[in-house]
């Protein structure tokens, strides 16, 4: 897997952050996943997706991609207090307790990098000096999230794959969805791409580079999920 930024100096990934690519690496990445066929969402899945597409419209926005990488972010939180949880009752059998709290780095590192997707969106959405009503972007994302959080804890408790399952969807529209946002907005790549969190995400030679990072991110996630699909319980 390749492991430079997208800068092109050649510099390895962050720690706790995934390989950044290179430019040639990037548009490479954006042409497989516009290419690939998206996965074949469940019911919960779609009824999110609809659900977005009704109250932020069905255009490829950079505020709309700020509300879903704050969803994004939920499962992760949820499936490492279930982890947790199971270390109490597993604590007395240690090799077990330690494949859980590797599960619960890797679910950290995913949550992270979520993390840097939604400062780095929200800050673009801020310098762009659009409109943000408080109750569509803040409130309503926030009550979204809460139900999200829940639901990948109760079918994380009940049937891990259910759970995963649904974050490969998620993860797999994301990907698609950024990716096609950049192929729409050609003017992106002559803009340079400036940012506060540089030094913790990696620096890009333009907004297009960025965008095409962090689907391929997504990317990563979703292939992340659907191995965990494989071996759901801990072993």
């Amino acid at each position: 897997m390749p492991t430079k930024r997208g800068d092109g100096t050649g510099a390895r990934a962050l720690p706790g952050q995934l390989p950044r690519l290179t430019h040639d690496e990037l548009c490479r990445a954006q042409g497989e996943t516009l290419e690939a066929p998206r996965r074949r969402y469940g019911a919960a899945a779609r009824t999110l997706f609809v659900l977005l597409d009704l109250l932020y419209g069905k255009a490829r926005t950079l505020k709309k991609f700020k509300v879903l990488e704050l969803v994004a972010r939920v499962p992760y939180q949820a499936w490492e207090q279930v982890a947790y949880s199971a270390i109490t009752h597993m604590y007395q059998q240690p090799a077990m307790a330690r494949r859980i709290h590797n599960r619960i780095a890797e679910n950290r590192e995913q949550q992270d990098n979520e993390l840097w997707h939604l400062l780095i969106l929200e800050e673009l959405v801020a310098r762009s000096g659009e409109p943000q009503s408080a109750i569509k972007f803040f409130w309503v994302p926030q009550a979204i999230a809460f139900i999200y959080h829940h639901l990948s804890w109760l079918l994380m408790v009940v049937h891990p794959v259910w759970s995963y399952r649904l974050n490969a969807d998620f993860e797999d529209h994301a990907e698609h969805e950024y990716m096609t946002m950049v192929a729409e907005h050609s003017d992106w790549e002559g803009t340079p791409f400036e940012s506060g969190f540089a030094d913790n995400y990696g620096t890009f030679a333009s907004l297009a580079d960025l965008i095409r990072q962090i689907g391929h991110d997504e990317r990563i996630h979703k292939q992340e999920s659907e191995a965990q699909m494989l071996q759901p319980r801990f072993r």
